[in-house]
């Protein structure tokens, strides 16, 4: 089941350099944003290259908006499974950053999460668990126990032991990142969305289903109040709350939102991006657990072709 990720693109105040090419980068950048919240990963892609293009070109090679415009195009990257592309572009913001802001500021930190959970995506969990807990490190000493990024460090770590069905070490993680959230942003939040669908993955994957359940609903609701219907993450959620009733024996509940969950993919992210092979994988598992082999066939070749894309 696709987990929720936190991941987000660094916007640092623009220092120095020509008015008019600062202002370039600047409306650049905010496009870029804009772009990422609207799930219009393609396009944004191609703005994000035009504003490193901007940055290289107009700023020296160590400026921190060179390091923000390669942190936020290796975002869209991963965000589309595009893991090789992105990596080389995290460590090199990663090392920008270092010498630019110092190895314990927040940038540093938040480069650290995004190439940390670029590993966790695919497996390499041994990889990840150093970069998240040096994240956390830095987030609690430079900007204090209760801050929204200290949560984002938390959920990260947490996520990667409930990866690796390391229950107990997750559930506390989680809980102080949703705690943190809730208290630092207002509980509708699409961040708080997240954190819920995050621990709700908690309990499913321990099969407390009556605990799971509320947590999947609320962040269902947050994530559609903030983006509209058809966002990526609004998909995300249909998946996580159908997977539950799959799991729990309610195919008839099921069906419906693996299906909306598979539109919402196919129309935001394009036919072959990761996301939609595991909303195939959803849906078809679903089939094969009601015994009509004859639809989970088609939708599994074609999630494994979208697979075998990625590697």
């Amino acid at each position: 089941m696709k987990r929720a990720i936190f991941s987000f693109v660094l916007i640092l105040v623009v220092i120095g350099g020509h008015a008019q090419a600062a202002a370039e980068w600047e409306m650049l950048n905010s496009e870029v944003e804009s772009l990422y919240q609207q799930g219009d990963y393609i396009q944004a892609t191609s703005v994000a290259k035009k504003a490193l293009q901007t940055a290289e070109q107009t700023r020296d090679p160590l400026h921190p908006d060179v390091a923000t415009s390669l942190n936020s195009l290796a975002l869209l990257h991963s965000a589309q499974g595009q893991y090789t592309q992105a990596e080389p572009l995290f460590k090199r913001a990663l090392a920008i950053f270092e010498k630019s802001a110092g190895p314990e500021s927040p940038e540093v930190a938040a480069s650290l999460n995004n190439l940390a959970t670029l590993y966790r995506n695919q497996e390499q969990y041994a990889q990840a668990e150093p970069l998240y807990k040096r994240a956390l490190a830095i987030d609690e000493k430079t900007l204090g126990p209760d801050h929204p990024n200290v949560a984002i460090s938390l959920n990260n770590l947490g996520q990667l032991y409930e990866a690796q069905g390391q229950y107990a070490q997750a559930e506390p993680l989680l809980k102080r990142a949703l705690a943190i959230l809730e208290k630092a942003l207002g509980p509708d939040h699409p961040n708080v969305a997240i954190s819920l669908n995050n621990l709700a993955q908690l309990y499913q994957a321990q099969e407390q289903y009556a605990q799971a359940e509320p947590l999947y609903k609320r962040a269902f609701a947050i994530s559609k109040k903030a983006f509209g219907p058809d966002h990526p993450n609004v998909a995300l959620s249909l998946n996580n709350l159908g997977g539950l009733y799959r799991d729990q024996g309610k195919f008839a509940h099921a069906e419906p939102l693996f299906k909306r969950a598979l539109a919402i993919s196919e129309k935001t992210l394009g036919p072959d991006h990761p996301n939609v092979a595991t909303s195939l994988e959803n849906l078809a598992q679903l089939y094969r657990d009601i015994g009509y082999a004859s639809k989970a066939t088609p939708l599994e070749k074609r999630a494994a072709t979208i697979r075998k894309m990625q590697r």
